[in-house]
């Protein structure tokens, strides 16, 4: 018999794990309801560094890891960075750090 996948109750963002990372970090968000989903790494600036996720995602509990690369596939600087994500009315921002 197949496990029953808990749904949340609410639209959440969780803390990046590891953090401070290098290579690679984790980055977990919860759905109530499917969603379009838009998941996006930005420099202080505000310029948009990566987009992880960008569309529909079904409820539950997801995970994705970035690999501290651009768009373009390019390495990113050692720093500060904001992760942010939009899903229906719920938008939510932290900050993670690339330590090399």
């Amino acid at each position: 018999m197949a496990e029953l996948e808990i749904i949340p109750s609410a639209f959440s963002l969780s803390q990046n794990y590891p953090n401070p990372f290098n290579p690679t970090t984790v980055i977990n968000y919860q759905l109530p309801m499917t969603s379009d989903v838009k998941l996006s790494i930005y420099n202080t600036a505000g310029q948009l560094v990566r987009t992880l996720v960008n569309g529909e995602m079904p409820a539950g509990s997801h995970a994705i890891t970035w690999d501290a690369t651009g768009n373009s596939g390019q390495r990113v600087a050692s720093g500060v960075y904001l992760y942010v994500i939009r899903a229906g009315e719920f938008t939510s921002q932290k900050k993670l750090i690339l330590m090399k």
